[in-house]
């Protein structure tokens, strides 16, 4: 086995518990429905769920290259919640939007072991976090969970302009780190981005299987299995 002096970390789903984002809209709802009384909380969550599984298809993909930011896609999809709900006024669309982010503010979490595994797994190894997503989003995220300077390079594929699993996205993070593939290794929680993309990049792929599920039939099976990150420091070779 070759001296492993990196690790590449997914963010999404991995070190960030996405039940944070669910909350957010959830109250924002809340606020701008105690601000007009002519909106309904519950309608509000409803249609802007069902806003996102119309929208979000169409702007997934420039959203993940960087084609479009996360603010603008966001303002968008509260214009049409709004909209959809009787209320066409630009500026409850900019109060939706601004509540929205600051909601994600406060709801955002970690998972609980990320903070410490972090702090311990720095002290030996060079530390990189891969992420999809619009550089807004996803720096402020970090922002606003301080754990930006916990990584010695990011690489968001919005700023790079290629996306997991493509294997370029890892070569800019290793070629920062000046180290080789078979020196780094790879944790994420999806198949199709993370281990595939780790798989194609020559890196160690280890799947963060947090649910249990079974692995999908046909895909480049992970080196390495774990239910929790905490699980990760026994796998490492001393």
């Amino acid at each position: 086995m070759n001296h492993v002096k990196a690790l590449f970390f997914d963010f999404d789903g991995t070190l960030l518990n996405g039940s944070g984002h669910r909350e957010a809209i959830r109250a924002t709802c809340r606020e701008i429905a105690s601000a007009h009384s002519d909106l309904d909380a519950d309608r509000l969550l409803e249609t802007n769920g069902e806003v996102w599984t119309h929208y979000w298809p169409t702007v997934a993909q420039g959203w993940t290259l960087g084609r479009l930011d996360g603010a603008t896609i966001r303002r968008e999809a509260w214009r049409r919640t709004l909209d959809a709900c009787g209320c066409d006024d630009p500026a409850v669309v900019r109060t939706a939007s601004a509540a929205h982010v600051r909601h994600l503010r406060e709801s955002l979490r970690l998972y609980p072991e990320v903070l410490a595994l972090l702090a311990s797994l720095r002290r030996r190894y060079r530390l990189a976090l891969i992420t999809n997503g619009a550089s807004d989003t996803q720096r402020g995220s970090l922002r606003m969970l301080d754990i930006e300077q916990a990584f010695d390079a990011v690489a968001i594929s919005g700023e790079v302009g290629v996306a997991k699993p493509d294997p370029a996205i890892f070569q800019v993070a290793l070629r920062e780190l000046g180290v080789g593939p078979e020196q780094a290794w790879h944790i994420g929680d999806d198949a199709l981005t993370d281990i595939a993309g780790a798989h194609a990049a020559g890196l160690t792929a280890v799947w963060l299987n947090r649910s249990e599920s079974r692995w999908i039939h046909g895909q480049p099976e992970p080196h390495y299995e774990v239910s929790s990150l905490s699980e990760l420091p026994k796998l490492l070779p001393i």
